[in-house]
């Protein structure tokens, strides 16, 4: 019998800082741990600490006034990223002794966090909320597929749970990233891809081979290999059509999306031609911050085969 959710409903549209549609509960929170919290966010910016490391970032879900004051963040915070771009930037220095390489703990996983000159540091902590749902989910012997993989959190859960774990990324240094965050988690054996995520689903679903479990981050918009032009919402219902066809019975997905054009009824609609209604979840991901500044990351389908 295969695993089931209750149907949410998903013509909610997200609303800055509001809650989509009165009533009803499209939301799950994502929550901090010891060596993370979002302090607070406004401005256009949020405040958040790594381990003994605050940072200052850009964040355009932000559109509201911040807890604190803007003195206070700078006072605290070790460093500030300052955009040249809408794709990059650069990293002021607010402490004379602020670490520019330092690792923090998630339970028993180590991540290595850097700065990088796309604002990030090497981890999605809102992607907490999966990762709980992914340690609920995977059995030891499960095969797991996580796609557009990043520096591999979502595959050392799975990993650290017993799954056999397929991590594919198009980017070498991602990869490289991932593997030692694999080696400082005491971990081992996951089969690392260098490759772009579509196409390996692709052939690995004319190869016949089945997963328990896929994990999907793609980003919002970017470049292939060749240059061609990537955007999420162009390449959604495919993304969805080809993860159902490697799921075993029982198998579930997870498809993050951070694109402001996908909608909740996007990935209904998207998932509804694969999945029963009653074997999709769709919600908004959100984190609250210590100041208590409700702040949104983006719209998030979990379904099961």
């Amino acid at each position: 019998m295969s695993k089931q959710f209750t149907q949410r409903k998903s013509s909610d549209r997200h609303a800055g800082n509001d809650t989509a549609a009165a009533g009803l509960e499209v939301r799950e929170s994502a929550v901090g741990w010891p060596d993370y919290e979002l302090l607070d966010a406004g401005d256009g910016k949020k405040l958040e600490r790594w381990g003994e490391v605050v940072t200052i970032r850009p964040e355009i879900q932000a559109h509201f006034k911040p807890g604190w004051s803007w003195s206070d963040w700078q006072a605290g915070a070790d460093w500030e990223f300052e955009e040249l771009s809408s794709t990059q930037g650069t990293w002021k220095r607010l402490q004379p002794q602020a670490s520019e390489h330092w690792q923090i703990s998630y339970q028993q996983l180590r991540f290595g966090l850097k700065l990088t000159k796309f604002k990030h540091v090497g981890l999605f902590p809102e992607q907490q909320a999966n990762w709980r749902f992914i340690a609920e989910q995977v059995k030891p012997g499960d095969k797991v597929l996580n796609l557009f993989a990043y520096t591999g959190a979502a595959s050392l859960v799975a990993r650290a749970n017993g799954a056999e774990v397929v991590h594919v990324d198009s980017v070498k240094q991602m990869l490289d990233w991932a593997n030692d965050n694999q080696t400082r988690s005491g971990l081992s054996d996951i089969k690392w891809v260098l490759e772009d995520a579509l196409k390996f689903a692709r052939r690995e679903l004319k190869r016949g081979n089945r997963y328990d479990g896929i994990i999907m981050d793609p980003p919002a918009w970017g470049l292939g290999a060749k240059g061609e032009k990537w955007k999420l919402e162009n390449q959604l219902a495919d993304l969805i059509e080809t993860a159902r066809g490697l799921m075993n019975p029982g198998a579930f997905l997870i498809l993050n999306t951070y694109s402001p054009k996908v909608e909740l009824a996007d990935l209904a609609n998207a998932a509804g031609p694969y999945f029963a209604k009653n074997q999709i979840e769709i919600k908004q991901l959100w984190m609250q911050s210590k100041t208590g500044k409700a702040l949104f990351y983006g719209n998030l389908l979990r379904a099961m085969a």
